[in-house]
């Protein structure tokens, strides 16, 4: 396994994470390294190791929608070379709000699933799902 050599100190000792292919609207990214950002793993960031200032906010799904369920084709897993889905970790992107943490949304649509084991990952688009692109993140008070 490797781990990141270049990018910013919290980045490089970190195991990389291999994209079977790229994050739509990035082609030429497909390595990138986990970051935690809070005590609580509830946030993190999926931050490039070959481009400088790269990463998208990435959540588990279950602290803010405990009935979600990504459904996982025979095809993805077999991109990503599972035989048990169990080690399969799935994260959903963030996107931040105009006003802050309120505004924020997940993308429920196309979920980042990884391989725990190997640190395949790939974005799974579940475009017949009915899950929103944008699904507010925080219900506000």
């Amino acid at each position: 396994m490797s781990v990141a050599t270049v990018g910013s100190p919290e980045t490089t000792t970190l195991p990389v994470i291999d994209f079977v292919s790229p994050i739509p609207g990035f082609p030429e990214d497909r390595r990138f390294v986990l970051v935690r950002l809070d005590d609580a793993g509830v946030l993190y960031a999926l931050t490039s190791v070959d481009t400088a200032g790269l990463r998208f906010l990435v959540v588990p799904p279950a602290q803010f929608f405990p009935d979600y369920e990504a459904e996982i084709d025979d095809e993805t897993l077999g991109a990503l070379g599972v035989t048990d889905q169990a080690d399969l970790l799935v994260l959903l992107v963030v996107t931040a709000g105009e006003s802050g943490a309120e505004d924020a949304t997940a993308n429920l649509m196309a979920p980042i699933v990884l391989d725990q084991r190997s640190r395949r990952a790939v974005q799974l688009i579940l475009s017949h799902s009915g899950h929103p692109v944008r699904q507010r993140l925080l219900v506000p008070a």
